[in-house]
């Protein structure tokens, strides 16, 4: 418990080294509840990032928002900050129907771009967004979709657990309380291209991509709790879905943002196949056999919390008939704050356990602004084919899509 409180408090209370003079510059798109805990946090303790302004939808809020973070700058639009050769960088945290807009602005502006995901509304806008030639450019921006909890160490840890190409179902699930979001919340506005499977199912969905390594070829399932009634109509409040992966595969995910009172930690688990394995101090008439299942509790904010619990399956067979002659389990657990605790492949990479996994995403980010060696990166198909998974389950559900932007990109 010392330890999670000490690790917490270093989060929110980190050392605030002095900024370098080459520090890249950030403005902030939006007064957003989110933007003090994925990006201003994190720039204190990076000696390379400096807030610089912020713009909101109203002045007044942006100056009130500027003020309680000590933001030195206030614009009176988004564009503004677009304009400002002062500013290197943009963090997007808008309601999800402005991010294609407001990051093809961005790029075109030569900023480069930090996106909340879901990067957009839809794959139609991702299509566009990401296939940009200015993001083809040698010196072109970086674009990346803010997938934090991708950056954390656990979640490298948890994949470094399993093969992909003997996983044969892999079943993720999250939940916010139902006194955690309100009936006017963005996420519950169609038109703001809102919904569960927008707002926490893209973490379920991303963890389903990456356990197997693959993309989905279909979705099997699709069961949704809608709104009713005007811009809540087609937002699902909450869904359970379930899809085909290569080679038979089942992934299943499930996520609500009105659940019980009680918030239980994400989790992601992957099961393998059983593969049959060396051991050659079987007689050999007799084979050994492992099937693994590895279960990451904590998937999205692991620095709170998290575990990696692993068991494993043996079983001693005859290869004349297939008869199970001894079986046992083994259970191992494992935490990774750092990339140090992960140790053996990881344990050069940099981070401190006090470093939340906005603050690894940071970490990355700058480092490909500068244009050195980066070790965690979510690329532009991958970005594309995460909202072609959201769509084919919305389609499924029969809420369809969210809705394009009206916003016009003419392709140069």
């Amino acid at each position: 418990m010392a330890a999670m409180i000490g690790r917490i408090w270093g989060a929110f209370n980190p050392p605030t080294p002095p900024k370098s003079k080459d520090a890249l510059k950030f403005g902030i798109l939006g007064a957003a509840n989110i933007a003090p805990l994925a990006l201003l946090g994190p720039a204190k303790s990076h000696p390379e990032v400096i807030i610089q302004a912020v713009a909101a939808r109203k002045r007044e809020k942006a100056e009130k928002f500027a003020k309680s973070n000590n933001i030195p700058e206030v614009k009176d639009s988004y564009q503004q900050i677009l304009d400002d050769p002062n500013i290197d960088c943009v963090f997007i945290p808008l309601a999800n129907s402005l991010h294609f807009e407001w990051a093809v602005r961005s790029i075109r502006a030569g900023k480069h771009v930090l996106l909340e995901k879901p990067s957009v509304a839809n794959s139609t806008e991702a299509e566009i967004l990401f296939n940009l030639p200015e993001l083809s450019k040698h010196d072109g921006p970086v674009l990346l979709e803010a997938f934090h909890n991708r950056f954390y160490p656990a979640w490298s840890f948890f994949r470094s657990l399993i093969n992909p190409a003997d996983v044969v179902h892999v079943s993720s699930n999250s939940m916010i309380p139902w006194w955690g979001t309100g009936k006017d919340d963005i996420h519950f506005n169609y038109d703001l291209a809102g919904g569960t499977m927008m707002a926490m199912g893209t973490y379920n969905f991303a963890a389903l991509r990456m356990a197997f390594d693959a993309e989905p070829e279909e979705c099997l399932s699709c069961d949704v709790t809608p709104g009713t009634e005007g811009v809540h109509k087609k937002c699902d409040y909450d869904f359970t879905a379930k899809f085909r992966f290569p080679n038979g595969a089942i992934g299943e995910a499930h996520s609500t943002l009105k659940g019980p009172t009680l918030w239980t930690p994400s989790h992601v688990t992957a099961t393998h196949r059983a593969v049959i394995i060396s051991d050659k101090t079987l007689p050999a008439d007799q084979e050994k056999a492992q099937s693994r299942e590895v279960t990451l509790h904590g998937v999205i904010h692991g620095i709170f919390w998290h575990r990696i619990d692993v068991k494993d399956v043996f079983e001693i067979r005859s290869k004349d008939n297939g008869s199970v002659i001894k079986k046992w389990t083994e259970k191992k657990s494992h935490k990774t704050y750092s990339f140090s605790e992960a140790g053996g492949e990881f344990e050069h990479l940099p981070g401190e356990t006090n470093w939340m996994s906005y603050r690894y995403m940071l970490e990355q980010f700058v480092n490909r602004v500068k244009g050195r060696k980066t070790q965690h990166w979510v690329s532009q198909q991958d970005s594309i084919a995460q909202m072609k998974m959201l769509d084919m389950a919305y389609e499924k559900s029969g809420l369809g899509s969210r809705p394009t932007s009206d916003y016009t990109v003419t392709m140069e």
